[in-house]
């Protein structure tokens, strides 16, 4: 909380940082040499708001473990804009585009959170495409290094064996618990439709980036990973993804959503090698 009071030059001194870092850290949406060079390949030449009051994004300025950086992209409470594509982007990234997501409105008020992979000390930002055809901005500066070549967590044969394995959870929004197939003080189907949902979709998949070396032969590990991901409320689809090598691998997603009433939900992923994963669950109060 101290730092909230703090100036940059004060920052700087306290944490031991140089002061074109420390004006990173008090400005993460600043223009840099990189993003400057990425700019119009990933949101073309559009004029881009500074996202303050319409959402936020938050990741860790220090990463715990660069391969699995935790993100998540929040909309404000005061905001009834509604965001119809996110894109993510760690600047300093081989490929610097993490992923982009096409939002329906069963999404609703974006709350929504990943794990990326950060291969240097970079801007990570979140551009926000609304309803009304406006670009917003939001960032985070991470420091993290090696995370698009560190070696997988998991064993090279069991982790393939179990690629498209799928876990799908459902939580109370209000109070933040696990309810599996179940969602507490929701039992009416009134309450049911007006009360907002979270849910986390988990993916068994290597996603390897195409950087990281065999354990035993020291060769590089040919990319391979989940570039789509549908996910759908019965037959309404609430978002896809368009995902690269910087999602982390065995992707996590986290999201809220609009009840509808549909008895299951359904999770279509397809990985670069072309095979299709698909798997259906039991909506949130619905018997498993």
């Amino acid at each position: 909380m101290l730092t909230r009071f703090m100036s940059a030059t004060v920052l700087a001194a306290a944490l031991g940082l140089t002061p074109a870092l420390a004006e990173e850290i008090r400005n993460p949406l600043k223009d840099g040499e990189t993003w400057a060079d990425l700019r119009g390949d990933v949101i073309g030449d559009v004029q881009i708001q500074n996202g303050a009051g319409l959402f936020a994004l938050d990741a860790p300025y220090r990463a715990h473990d660069a391969a699995i950086v935790p993100i998540r992209i929040t909309q404000d409470a005061g905001s009834d804009t509604r965001i119809t594509r996110l894109t993510l982007v760690v600047d300093e990234n081989p490929a610097p585009v993490v992923a982009t997501f096409d939002l329906d409105p069963g999404i609703g008020h974006l709350d929504l959170e990943t794990r990326v992979r950060v291969d240097q000390y970079s801007n990570v930002r979140a551009i926000a495409e609304t309803e009304e055809g406006q670009t917003y901005m939001a960032g985070r500066y991470v420091k993290g290094a090696g995370g698009c070549s560190a070696p997988a967590l998991k064993d090279m044969e069991a982790s393939l064996a179990a690629a498209g394995k799928m876990r799908m959870k459902f939580f109370d929004q209000a109070v933040g618990a696990a309810k599996v197939g179940t969602v507490a003080k929701a039992s009416a189907p009134a309450a049911q439709s007006s009360m907002r949902q979270q849910a986390q979709v988990m993916i068994r998949h290597p996603n390897y980036s195409g950087m990281q070396r065999n354990q035993v032969t020291n060769l590089f590990i040919p990319a391979f990973f989940i570039h789509e991901l549908e996910v759908f409320q019965g037959e309404e689809r609430l978002f896809r993804m368009e995902g690269g090598i910087s999602i982390s691998e065995d992707p996590v997603f986290r999201f809220t959503y609009t009840p509808n009433g549909a008895e299951t939900f359904r999770v279509r992923a397809t990985d670069t090698d072309g095979t299709v994963y698909e798997r259906s669950f039991p909506a949130a109060g619905q018997a498993s």
